[in-house]
């Protein structure tokens, strides 16, 4: 995983006032957290950093200019409006190179299984632990040709070298199933003589 320079600026006013203020400037308010010291509240570009998180996805790897200091900071939450779709705040854990973290990564089913399958996907990341700089932006799951009854468990799923599976390794991620099919109703034939005979009878009396 390669990361991205973003120059931000240290901020000292908190709240969501200060927030709105942030936010109506076109940047980001954020937070960087880890190895025990205190929490750096920061200010981030908008368009840099919605971009450097919109290329990288959940796990990005940001190196922040912080007072002309590179902090090296991965991405654990992004609260984004769900009305206009922008981001509101970030939340970093600090790392350093060659250190191992514990991330969620998300799984992507490539590939058609077999003729008359259903494809479940019973889970859609898997948590690995992995070198900081090394962090795999996603795992690959191939499921084409596979027959109905096939499943692929966690332990299964071919991981990057470096990274090592902290799921259970007997977790389902995959289930290949019967496609479900639906039945067209089958009308009853008895009424459908029923309903022809019924205008001819009406037809009768009438006379």
């Amino acid at each position: 995983m390669s990361s991205e320079k973003i120059v931000a600026e240290k901020r000292t006013e908190f709240g969501k006032g200060a927030a709105r203020r942030i936010r109506r400037e076109n940047k980001i308010p954020a937070v960087v957290y880890g190895h025990g010291a205190d929490p750096i509240h920061l200010t981030l570009p908008g368009h840099a950093t919605m971009m450097a998180l919109k290329h990288h996805g959940a796990n990005a790897l940001l190196e922040l200019d912080i007072d002309g200091k590179t902090q090296l900071a991965l991405t654990k939450q992004v609260q984004v409006d769900d009305v206009r779709r922008v981001i509101e705040h970030v939340d970093f854990v600090a790392v350093r190179a060659g250190e191992k973290v514990t991330v969620d990564i998300v799984i992507n089913v490539v590939g058609d299984a077999a003729s008359g399958t259903m494809v479940v996907t019973d889970a859609n990341t898997l948590t690995v632990e992995a070198e900081a700089t090394h962090v795999p932006e996603s795992l690959e799951v191939s499921i084409e040709g596979l027959e109905i009854g096939t499943q692929i468990l966690a332990g299964q799923v071919e991981l990057p070298k470096g990274t090592t599976l902290v799921t259970d390794p007997e977790t389902l991620v995959v289930n290949i199933t019967e496609a479900r099919t639906i039945e067209e109703p089958v009308a009853d034939e008895a009424a459908e003589g029923e309903a022809a005979e019924a205008p001819e009878a009406e037809a009768a009396d009438a006379e």
